[in-house]
């Protein structure tokens, strides 16, 4: 169990310095046009919120102290 929340907090930190530093990208479909059965669609390309990526690394710095401070 240790182990697992060190791994775990690990991961979560390296996704929120990746999101911070703009490496995560969320792509949305939206449809701007529909007349018939044609249908026009823009694919937007979004970073990751900011403040997502600093949440996940406080997140993941408590699982990983957490793991290491744990007496089991």
């Amino acid at each position: 169990m240790k182990f697992t929340m060190i791994i775990i907090g690990v991961i979560v930190a390296a996704l929120g310095i990746a999101s911070v530093a703009g490496k995560l990208h969320i792509k949305q479909d939206e449809e701007v046009a529909k007349v018939g059965s044609f249908s026009a669609s823009v694919e937007k390309d979004k970073t990751a919120p900011q403040w997502l990526g600093i949440s996940a690394i406080v997140i993941g710095g408590v699982l990983v102290l957490g793991g290491a401070l744990k007496k089991s």
